[in-house]
């Protein structure tokens, strides 16, 4: 508890949800959360975003899955889950003795996938709310991801936010021309706030073999790689709507997280350093406070949007 006091000028309230501190373990790289108890506190970490649900079970994409590229990874895991059902009766029960807020990511095929298992999780408790993730393929649309069209993503949202009765967070992908218009579409539809980035479509590749290193050829790319773009996309994101973003793209440090709440984040999520390190989320939240203190700030809030920029 001492611990946490000292850590008061992290707390915040995102979307109505309050947070102990603004680092959030990414979804994908967390699992369900609860596979993580054994290895990391739990209880330090701001939020959790549970791997992808969806609809019905998927198995996943054939193996390799992850690749180690420089600067970061490339995986193509295939959105692999037990389903929404599963995870409502199987693993959100334990994640209830937690006080870290629990999200629940979410994706489909269809605008009603993800209706049905928005649907699923409402009557269910312990989730602190919901992350829709827009880039599926949208298979009515001949495979079209919903996040690379604005009026799709309008659709999208504008659906199932009468079914949410808890706070609905966009997931946007980066590989689009332009973030603003998408981040806005959210925004107008009734999102209640945008994540970003996801990863980079990539392609890694064996000379020797002259195949794909990932079994489903493309994957995506994330880690310290990305960071900078990533950091391009969250500050043009913040810059064209009013409500909460949350940044993420190869975060492994305190400084790490506090350029992308410079750059006009309200809080972070931390993925792929979770591979190397389960505690890094904690370590984060931690080395971020001492950057506060460093730095002579009394609450994070006062970092949020402080980049100072001149553009032509």
């Amino acid at each position: 508890m001492l611990f946490l006091d000292r850590m008061s000028r992290l707390r915040l309230t995102l979307c109505g949800v309050e947070l102990q501190n603004p680092v959030i373990a990414a979804s994908g790289t967390y699992g369900y959360g609860i596979e993580f108890e054994k290895v990391a506190d739990l209880n330090a970490i701001g939020g959790i975003v549970v791997k992808g649900l969806s609809r019905e079970p998927i198995a996943g994409n054939p193996p390799p899955r992850i690749w180690e590229a420089e600067g970061g990874m490339i995986n193509s895991v295939g959105l692999q889950n037990i389903g929404a059902r599963a995870f409502v009766r199987d693993k959100l029960p334990a994640l209830r003795a937690f006080r870290t807020a629990i999200f629940a990511n979410v994706f489909g095929y269809s605008t009603e996938d993800y209706a049905e298992v928005i649907r699923i999780l409402d009557d269910a408790e312990g989730l602190a709310g919901y992350e829709l993730n827009v880039s599926c393929p949208n298979t009515k649309q001949g495979g079209i991801q919903f996040s690379s069209d604005p009026a799709m993503v309008s659709e999208l949202v504008s659906l199932v936010r009468p079914l949410a009765h808890r706070p609905l967070i966009v997931k946007l992908s980066p590989n689009v021309a332009r973030i603003e218009p998408l981040a806005q579409a959210a925004e107008h539809a009734g999102a209640d706030a945008i994540s970003l980035v996801n990863t980079f479509v990539s392609l890694a590749i064996d000379a020797h073999t002259r195949r794909p290193r990932i079994g489903a050829g493309f994957g995506g790319l994330s880690g310290p790689a990305i960071k900078p773009i990533a950091l391009r996309l969250v500050y043009q994101a913040s810059q064209a709507v009013r409500i909460p973003v949350i940044g993420l793209g190869g975060i492994r440090t305190g400084e790490d997280a506090a350029e992308f709440l410079i750059a006009g984040a309200s809080a972070v999520q931390v993925g792929t350093a979770n591979f190397w390190d389960p505690e890094s989320p904690a370590r984060i939240a931690r080395e971020l406070d001492s950057y506060l203190k460093k730095e002579k700030l009394n609450n994070v809030k006062e970092l949020v949007g402080t980049l100072q920029i001149c553009e032509k």
